[in-house]
């Protein structure tokens, strides 16, 4: 084998454990993200049911934290409120979760997604938050186990979101839309074989 011959050699099994690989690797989901994403979907009842046993009630937990201080941001008429200086990096933690584990079996995956929905039916943007304002995780879906120490207890997930409000950011109002589920959606149609209740809560932004 010459020295051209020994440069572009690659040995078989390399190849072979590329394809397994790529054979192996998870298929992307739309789950939360298709909400204004990837479709016009106005939230999550397009694609999933609302009707598991978890309803909106004192059991509920659903709170955005300041993360350097800990205090929920939860504002007396229920919304809540995210300030931050123009340039800022501000830092949140959404806290989605459980606490009654005694009567039902709790929530094991929690999906969510920031929007603001005047966005939404707009096909040439794939972000969807307020204009003028920067964020690093608008959406996730994770599985519980986190720990909170104002619930300490309950059945929750718990993700850090960092905001900046650039230089043409202002005041708006978007939605944090979630769900909580329990058990798997069944392949090419999603309102079946998973339990998920569905909530929304306003979000206000305001520019210090």
């Amino acid at each position: 084998m010459n020295d051209r011959r020994i440069r572009n050699w690659r040995p078989p099994i390399l190849a072979s454990l590329a394809l397994l690989f790529l054979m192996s690797a998870p298929r992307a989901v739309a789950y939360p993200p298709a909400v204004g994403i990837l479709s016009s979907s106005r939230n999550c009842l397009s694609c999933h049911a609302n009707e598991g046993p978890w309803k909106d009630s004192a059991s509920l937990i659903i709170d955005i934290l300041d993360k350097s201080s800990g205090k929920s941001l939860k504002q007396s008429d229920g919304t809540f409120l995210i300030s931050a200086r123009r340039g800022e990096l501000k830092t949140v933690v959404t806290v989605i979760g459980w606490k009654d584990t005694k009567e039902l079996l709790p929530p094991y995956r929690n999906a969510w997604i920031y929007v603001d929905p005047r966005r939404i039916p707009d096909p040439s943007s794939l972000n969807k938050f307020a204009p003028g304002w920067m964020v690093n995780l608008p959406a996730s879906c994770r599985i519980v186990g986190d720990s909170v120490e104002a619930y300490v207890g309950a059945k929750l997930t718990a993700l850090p979101m960092t905001l900046r409000a650039g230089d043409d950011a202002s005041d708006a109002e978007i939605e944090l839309q979630l769900m909580l589920t329990r058990g798997d959606s069944v392949k090419g149609d999603p309102k079946k074989g998973m339990a998920g209740n569905y909530f929304a809560r306003r979000v206000r932004l305001s520019v210090e």
